[in-house]
């Protein structure tokens, strides 16, 4: 898909349709109190999938976590991933029987899993899966992010057939780059919801 630039932030409803939820999916080592994610996880309709081993996460386990979370609610779901969770999201759709369950995914900051300086304790998410997803996507790319290079994370959205929205150099995208509340993911969330 081509690359496009942020929308001007709208405001979104303080409430989901009561027919939908949306599940946060943090990376690897977590989401801590200044991530973004922290704070929608805050709203009413929205929910965190928590891992049993965020410091080496496995991916068949993470994909089995995902797969709970998606049965424990017969609501469908919205999918809103940062950095590993991207990849959680890509093997989970790759893998599993429930994917009727979600509507769309919002995949921030992917990262590059099969990098030679990726830590040992994701080398067992290689090789990435890139097979094109079943469900609407949109995915949010820095140009400045360490852990992905731009030309990488533009293959993986064109594999994955998600729109890619190129946020400028805003680092990986998570409480270091000062996003807050991140209005600007909020509006494309919303976009989800709309289509949803």
């Amino acid at each position: 898909m081509t690359s496009s630039h942020f929308d001007p932030p709208v405001h979104l409803p303080a409430d989901l349709p009561a027919d939908l939820r949306v599940l946060l999916l943090p990376g690897w080592q977590d989401s801590g109190p200044g991530h973004w994610q922290a704070h929608w996880a805050t709203r009413p309709g929205f929910a965190r999938v928590e891992q049993d081993d965020w410091l080496w996460p496995r991916r068949g386990d993470w994909m089995a976590q995902l797969d709970a979370a998606l049965l424990a609610d017969a609501r469908p779901a919205l999918l809103v991933a940062h950095s590993l969770g991207c990849q959680l999201v890509a093997a989970w759709a790759d893998h599993s029987r429930h994917v009727a369950r979600v509507r769309g995914a919002l995949l921030v900051a992917p990262p590059d899993t099969e990098r030679a300086d990726m830590p040992p304790q994701l080398h067992n998410w290689r090789p990435m899966r890139r097979p094109r997803l079943p469900f609407a996507a949109i995915a949010v790319v820095s140009s400045d992010d360490p852990y992905c290079s731009p030309e990488r994370a533009a293959g993986l959205c064109a594999d994955w057939g998600a729109e890619r929205i190129d946020a400028g150099p805003r680092g990986h995208l998570n409480a270091d780059s000062g996003l807050g509340d991140w209005p600007e993911g909020l509006a494309l969330l919303q976009r989800l919801i709309q289509a949803a």
